[in-house]
């Protein structure tokens, strides 16, 4: 047998995707399933993105770029993000990457020492653990609150902190639970990180995705944090981009250098044609954005009202992101068990909970980048599937 490093034991995954080869088998074999597993806009690309990117292969850009980026990329990322988040960016501040996930491993890596505590949102994203982990750093999970919106306590936080606490990870909109951190939220997590050397890892890759009234708030913008964060963003979630894996990082210069070093050794640049398109992306028109955000909204109001009609679920209403982290706790079921259920029983493809930390025991992930027609049938299939079974039990 090939010898294996031990620290590929420590490496995670994501689960939707395991989820999705799951249910792609399942259709294979002829049965019908409505996918709510993946977190992806089923929106197409705006016209005027793709068409900046055949422009920029008709013109060239098929080549290899600078490690960091383009600088017409960069300087165009540096402008939207000292507008939207009110802070001076620079272009040696940015470095753009295939997809927004090479920014936490990179930043992790060029930050984080074997023995160091990475305070992480639990649940969160995977990957946030799984980076930790792989550099041989401690992931410290902080508990996100269904009571609090799925926001978590500053006492909780505080008492986490050690002297060995190297970096904090911060998410809002979140993934899985569509919550957000307030603009009081984070100034009272800025308070707390005064007087430490903590950088902040602030992913904000749903930042425009958000309902309510509410506005995003990076805590970038406060004094003496900009300095120590590193604000994660990308293409993806807002222009219906994944498939170009297009994404970037915002940091102080001389991080970037050193995260520029980990591109190179890793995937030397990011496509050039792409980032001509994204730069259309950012100074384009915004329309379909708007338009995109409001159908997101008027699923997520179909979705919850759906899930709170169903005995043994209640569902918070999020306010941001597209996903919904409904309690699951009055089924009987583990979020592991009710969710194989769904996926064999009812034909529905969602996420346990589990799959984003401990603290998702009970929840179930359902993504309503779906159509609302899809998520009615979904919804139709969980009622039926729960009461057959509660049925079955008596």
């Amino acid at each position: 047998m090939m010898h294996v490093a031990q620290r590929m034991r420590r490496l995670g995954t994501e689960t939707a995707f395991e989820v999705l080869a799951k249910a792609r088998a399942l259709e294979a074999q002829g049965k019908d399933i409505v996918h709510l597993e993946i977190g992806e806009p089923d929106f197409d690309t705006p016209s005027h993105i793709k068409q900046a990117a055949k422009k920029a292969l008709d013109n060239g850009f098929t080549h290899y770029g600078p490690a960091a980026g383009l600088p017409a990329a960069r300087a165009a990322i540096a402008r939207y993000v000292s507008e939207t988040r009110g802070i001076e960016a620079l272009p040696d501040h940015v470095v753009i990457t295939p997809g927004a996930k090479p920014i936490m491993f990179f930043v992790i890596l060029a930050c984080v020492d074997e023995g160091d505590e990475v305070i992480y949102p639990n649940p969160g994203f995977p990957i946030y653990e799984s980076a930790i982990e792989f550099v041989g750093a401690k992931a410290i999970p902080l508990a996100l609150k269904e009571e609090k919106g799925f926001s978590f306590d500053i006492e909780d936080l505080k008492r986490l902190i050690t002297p060995k606490t190297r970096m904090l990870i911060l998410n809002s909109p979140q993934n899985p639970t569509g919550g957000i951190l307030t603009e009081k939220d984070i100034r009272l997590i800025a308070d707390v990180l005064r007087g430490t050397n903590i950088i902040v890892l602030s992913d904000e890759i749903y930042s425009r995705i958000m309902y309510d009234g509410y506005k995003p708030f990076s805590i970038s913008t406060l004094p003496g944090m900009q300095e120590r964060t590193i604000i994660l963003d990308g293409f993806s979630k807002t222009y219906a981009m994944t498939g170009w894996r297009l994404g970037y990082g915002v940091m102080p210069g001389e991080l970037a250098k050193l995260v520029t070093k980990l591109q190179i050794n890793s995937t030397s640049c990011t496509s050039s044609f792409s980032q001509m398109a994204a730069i259309e992306a950012l100074t384009g028109p915004q329309h379909e954005v708007d338009v995109m955000v409001e159908e997101f909204k008027r699923r997520r109001d179909f979705i919850v009202e759906g899930l709170n009609s169903i005995p043994g679920i209640r569902c918070h209403k999020p306010h941001g992101a597209f996903y919904v982290f409904p309690n699951i706790t009055g089924t009987g079921k583990t979020s592991r068990e009710l969710a194989d259920f769904m996926l064999n029983e009812a034909g529905v493809a969602c996420l346990s909970g589990t799959a984003f930390g401990k603290h998702g025991e009970g929840y179930l992930r359902f993504s309503y980048a779906n159509s609302i027609p899809n998520i009615e049938k979904a919804l139709g299939r969980i009622a039926k599937a729960l009461k057959h079974q509660a049925v079955s039990v008596s």
